[in-house]
């Protein structure tokens, strides 16, 4: 049996062997929440970077792209659009190639290169994890980009909910993901709700950004499987 194990930090990947295993990267509050909802829309593609700098230039050079990000949970100066999952209807992004980065998300995706294979995931499109968790057969570590490797409080919720899900499908002695899963039990019926209650969404409601993370706690309003291929995510 499969053993699906929860990293809630960044600077804890190293004590992890990821090589074998599908990594979902998880950053609840926006980024893999963006992604979801930018793919299913009808975007072409996403290219995640880790630099403003790199995002900026690769944007100069491709043609019908969209740069995007976040710093510190504001749009990053020199990007086009910022890290909002409403920001991207479909009349807006269909057809083009959205390059993103962000404070935690994107960084955290380009550390798990050594992985077997590297999806996103978000309550966003939940469903669509877990249906490809179980029929994967392979090892799972559920990623949590947290906020500058500190702990937070969304992203495990969403590690508990995907273990909710899988958890007769999976061997797991990972108290972390025992963590998690409790805190799921406690906020599965009022998730927006429970979240208020975390650092995460009080730094980024003086941006007035609650009806985004009130989005963000949607299950399955993006249900698609997104997954690394090379250097893009797209549509598996």
């Amino acid at each position: 049996m499969p053993k699906i194990e929860t990293c809630f930090s960044p600077s804890l990947l190293h004590l992890y062997d990821i090589k074998d295993s599908i990594v979902v990267i998880i950053d609840v509050f926006r980024a893999t929440s963006t992604i979801a909802a930018v793919l299913e829309q009808g975007a072409k593609e996403i290219i995640p970077v880790s630099k403003v700098e790199e995002c900026i230039a690769l944007g100069e050079k491709l043609p019908n792209s969209i740069t995007a990000g976040e710093r510190d949970g504001k749009v990053a100066p020199g990007l086009q659009h910022g890290n909002s999952p409403l920001e991207y209807p479909r009349s807006f992004i269909e057809g083009k190639t959205l390059i993103l980065t962000t404070t935690n998300g994107t960084r955290l995706l380009h550390m798990c290169h050594d992985a077997n294979e590297i999806i996103t995931g978000s309550f966003l499109n939940l469903g669509a994890v877990c249906a490809y968790l179980k029929a994967s057969g392979k090892d799972v570590l559920l990623a949590c980009a947290s906020w500058k490797n500190r702990y937070n409080l969304e992203d495990s919720l969403f590690a508990g909910a995907v273990y909710h899900d899988l958890k007769n499908q999976f061997d797991m002695n990972c108290d972390s993901t025992r963590a998690a899963h409790h805190l799921y039990l406690a906020a599965k019926d009022n998730l927006y709700g429970f979240i208020q209650d975390s650092s995460h969404f009080l730094r980024l409601s003086k941006f007035g950004l609650e009806y985004d993370m009130e989005y963000c706690c949607k299950i399955n309003q993006h249900n698609v499987l997104v997954k690394l291929e090379g250097d893009r995510l797209c549509i598996s």
